[in-house]
């Protein structure tokens, strides 16, 4: 059975599509204050794609942030070795 190519137009387009809906997710991620990066709502939009929970991957998301936080705010107020 031979295969069909796929139309280099339709990977373009595709292609396009993509980056224009991560562009107003990162600008929306932005106005809202997510503090998230390109990168990270790419992960998690694949994620969803996959049929990963979105509630469960907010919780997850701010989980990561408060541990992150506490960490860094232990951090800085830990005293430092003479």
């Amino acid at each position: 059975m031979k295969r069909r190519q796929a139309d280099p137009v339709h990977y373009t387009e595709a292609a396009r599509h993509a980056r224009d809906s991560l562009d107003l997710v990162f600008h929306m991620s932005n106005i809202l204050d997510t503090g998230l990066d390109r990168h990270t709502l790419s992960v998690l939009i694949a994620l969803c794609e996959m049929g990963f929970s979105p509630e469960a991957l907010a919780a997850v998301v701010k989980e990561l942030c408060r541990e992150t936080s506490v960490s860094s705010s232990a951090a800085k107020t830990a005293p430092s070795a003479p």
